[in-house]
């Protein structure tokens, strides 16, 4: 029993199984469920912020000359406003997409894209280097080489973006 209690059993019943210890073991059951201690709270609210995580799609279809094309999201580099549209900047190329750049951000993963002007959103997984530019702007070197000019107005999330974790 003590063994068993040290593994977190509710209870025991030996053999032979009686009815009444039976019911009896299963109504301690019963009243544990009930009322749940703080580790069953804990796991509660863990499964219900995992169940209420946003989804972020994989692919954006691209609608063009009556048919449609998908890119994956990760194959982004970076994104451009134009006006109601946005392009999609890629190194196979750019694809225009009729969506307004906040509508397309929203949608985004956060742990993948950072907004770094009104007018543009970079995959971070493409940024190689950051270069302090004049009035806490950002010069953005791509991996593919590719140089974009942040605005002062995203200085603060970008620098909380490239700061150390520790």
């Amino acid at each position: 029993a003590g063994e068993a209690m040290k593994l977190g059993a509710q209870d025991y019943i030996l053999k032979p199984v009686m009815r009444d210890r039976f019911a009896h073991a299963l109504q301690r059951v019963r009243l544990r469920l009930q009322s749940p201690n703080e580790a069953q709270r804990r796991m509660i609210a863990l499964l219900e912020t995992l169940a209420e995580r946003p989804q972020y799609p994989d692919r954006i279809a691209i609608r063009s000359g009556g048919k449609t094309s998908f890119v994956n999201v990760e194959d982004i580099h970076w994104i451009r406003a134009a006006e109601n549209y946005v392009q999609l900047h890629m190194a196979s190329g750019h694809h225009l997409l009729h969506v307004p750049i906040g509508t397309l951000e929203a949608s985004l993963d956060p742990a993948m894209f950072l907004r770094v002007h009104r007018s543009m959103i970079v995959n971070i997984r493409q940024i190689r280097e950051l270069e302090p530019a004049f009035h806490g702007e950002y010069v953005i070197l791509l991996r593919a080489g590719i140089r974009l000019q942040s605005s002062r107005s995203y200085h603060a999330k970008i620098s909380e973006w490239a700061a150390n974790p520790f």
